[in-house]
């Protein structure tokens, strides 16, 4: 028997982006023979999958699975969104979030790494990557817990375009569930202010500054800078702060009252909340069409 090595494995894993564990496999039952384990890899559908794995998946599908007190939030990515609304893509992200929500898997790291009968959590994406004919990958995983005085509030929009789940303390499962659609309208970042990180909130000042001394210089009558600091910028930065906290938001079914005003006056409060949007902080590869059609058409000629 071959000594497998962690740099086999490695090489492998640069020729088929299979997953490290499959690669190990791949050796070992090849007796470390390289060329072998590819085609052993390609025989079990995984080097087929990783020929995808230079193409963007941006498209794809969020969702949540609710267990007792914990809740497991999910983005499955493909590259096209016909696959995501797939049968066989929707299968999928139902096993992948069971199984998840089974687990003790808080991240998608350890998520990935889950075993299910004798294959890792990513071996079974790879494997379904080959047999739906995109790249899929798990993207995110976030898990939130509660305690029993708190609730969930749970929100999917468009099939899961944008997934949201409230945490509040309170039984009101109703304030919770509108909380939640409110996340996924107005798409805050915090809480509140409290909860904002110091360097954020310095950066956002120095950008209101910026801005706020070039339009001075390019008025007819320019005020001193001192009074820019003082008094102009201090208000932009509260305006823009409460723009991307949820509890000084105005609510969106009652825009009359702030969302802190409207889960006060249910007796309940905002614990936390997340939110996850397809494609959030993907760079989309734009594809000409006509180019690409033309382009086929021309080597063909040749």
């Amino acid at each position: 028997m071959a000594n497998i090595t962690a740099a086999m494995v490695k090489d492998l894993r640069e020729k088929t982006d299979a997953g490290m564990m499959d690669c190990k496999k791949a050796l070992v039952a090849t007796d470390g023979d390289f060329e072998k384990a590819v085609v052993w890899l390609r025989e079990k559908g995984l080097a087929k999958a990783a020929k995808k794995a230079g193409v963007v998946a941006a498209e794809g599908l969020c969702n949540y699975v609710v267990s007792g007190n914990k809740v497991v939030l999910f983005e499955l990515n493909s590259q096209t969104d016909f696959v995501a609304q797939n049968a066989k893509f929707i299968a999928l992200l139902d096993q992948v979030g069971q199984i998840i929500a089974s687990s003790n898997a808080t991240n998608t790291e350890e998520a990935l790494a889950i075993d299910v009968n004798g294959k890792t959590l990513e071996t079974v994406i790879m494997e379904a990557s080959g047999t739906i004919g995109e790249k899929i990958s798990l993207r995110r995983v976030q898990v939130l817990t509660k305690t029993d005085a708190q609730v969930f509030g749970a929100y999917k929009h468009m099939g899961g375009r944008i997934v949201t789940v409230s945490v509040l303390a309170g039984n009101d499962e109703v304030v919770a569930k509108d909380v939640a659609m409110h996340v996924a309208a107005l798409a805050p970042k915090y809480v509140s202010k409290d909860d904002i990180p110091a360097d954020v909130v310095a950066k956002e000042k120095e950008v209101i500054l910026a801005a706020a001394l070039n339009e001075n210089a390019a008025s007819p009558k320019p005020k001193p800078e001192n009074i820019i600091a003082e008094r102009i910028v201090p208000g932009r930065l509260e305006k823009n702060l409460k723009e991307i906290c949820l509890l000084s938001q105005a609510f969106v079914k009652n825009p009359d009252l702030t969302v802190e005003q409207y889960v006060k006056g249910a007796k309940s409060e905002v614990v936390t909340f997340v939110r996850l949007e397809v494609g959030e902080g993907i760079e989309k590869v734009e594809t000409d069409f006509a180019a690409e059609v033309a382009a086929q058409a021309a080597a063909a000629a040749k």
